[in-house]
């Protein structure tokens, strides 16, 4: 049993624009080889004999759809995606992806640049190095190499996002001989 479906939408059903259903699913198959079928390259040629001819999807109740029709769709690309493939780095954004299961044994993931980065402190605020202070350091002022140098604190939604990026185990509370950052460890100035 064959079924059809009209290409136009509200055109009644004839001869012309009818085509069977076996035949949409394989016509999406062949549209994007359809470009690089008509190029003839030795990679297509490997792969031209395993390509069905477009008779097969046609019964004897349904009507052929002529090759031209089914290999001459070419794909509508458009201008962003043209450049796009030229220069990758106008759609591809860097991504530093978070694991919540993981393949061996299904547990959450730590994004490892987190901790390489950042330290956490146990009243639950984050700190880091200033962008850029070991960069050129040759041309840049010393009072610029000193504002370089200090350490800060990250805000509330940055030290709440990389809460969520690393595990509790880089959430619980280290003790460390002669550790520097003892006294900013815990709030003392806070009203409760």
């Amino acid at each position: 049993r064959v079924c059809f479906l009209s290409e136009t939408r509200g055109a009644p059903l004839s001869v012309h624009n009818v085509i069977p259903l076996p035949c949409l699913c394989l016509s999406g198959l062949l549209r994007p080889l359809s470009v690089s079928a008509l190029a003839r390259t030795p990679q297509t040629r490997q792969i031209s004999h395993l390509l069905p001819a477009p008779a097969l999807c046609s019964s004897t109740a349904a009507v052929r759809v002529p090759v031209a029709r089914v290999l001459g769709q070419t794909p509508r690309v458009s201008i962003l995606q043209r450049v796009s493939a030229l220069v990758p780095g106008l759609t591809q954004q860097p991504c530093r992806t978070l694991t919540y299961f993981s393949l061996r044994k299904g547990k959450r993931k730590s994004v490892k640049s987190v901790p390489d980065r950042f330290m956490r402190l146990h009243c639950g605020l984050w700190i880091r190095r200033k962008a850029g202070y070991k960069k050129k350091l040759w041309k840049k002022l010393p009072e610029r190499r000193k504002r370089l140098r200090e350490i800060v604190f990250c805000n509330k939604t940055q030290s709440k996002l990389l809460d969520k990026m690393t595990t509790s185990f880089w959430r619980r509370r280290n003790w460390y001989v002669d550790d520097p950052y003892l006294k900013y460890h815990d709030r003392v100035n806070l009203k409760v």
